[in-house]
């Protein structure tokens, strides 16, 4: 069965620092008209650094969307015209204070493809060198590390609930 969405029409309804709203005005497989809220975002990078002696470094901040905190690997918005791995090595000095001698891209993942276009490039981040933390001014962030079995207690038990860093972990340590 066919299943594509021909757009006939897009509307920017408002563009922002983060991200757009469009709307789009789509042909349906049966042929009827239908509107799609869409939200498009230039996409992000999450990576799960390991330290040597196999500590996992989180960051637990506040996220106004949820209005909680979260416990989450290091994460962040990709600039135009940046690569994920550039990205992903700016991010993770700029959250935790580290870089990395052993990158490694994980795999891409869409948050939520039913309204959003938001894709998150997952990266582990091995052999870390301390460096300077360069903190963003609006980020308000506490660095923690834990075991890999304690972070996965931590899932189990709802004190880990951000879905980039439930699938990094299960992809790196499950998979």
């Amino acid at each position: 069965m066919n299943t594509y969405e021909k757009t006939i029409k897009n509307k920017n309804i408002y563009t922002g620092k983060v991200v757009t709203l469009d709307i789009e005005t789509v042909i349906l497989p049966n042929d009827k008209i239908a509107e799609r809220e869409i939200v498009r975002h230039p996409g992000a990078v999450a990576i799960l650094p390991i330290d040597n002696s196999g500590n996992i470094y989180f960051v637990k901040q506040y996220r106004k969307a949820i209005d909680s905190e979260l416990i989450e690997i290091p994460a962040g918005k990709l600039e135009a015209g940046e690569e994920p791995i550039e990205c992903a090595l700016r991010e993770l000095q700029e959250e935790v204070g580290y870089t990395s001698n052993k990158l490694t891209y994980i795999t891409r993942i869409f948050t939520s493809p039913g309204f959003a276009d938001e894709k998150i490039y997952i990266f582990k981040a091995e052999d870390l060198r301390k460096s300077k933390l360069n903190k963003d001014d609006d980020e308000f962030i506490n660095i923690y590390k834990y075991k890999v079995d304690e972070a996965f207690e931590m899932i189990k038990n709802g004190e880990i609930t951000d879905a980039k860093t439930i699938i990094a972990m299960l992809t790196i340590f499950k998979l």
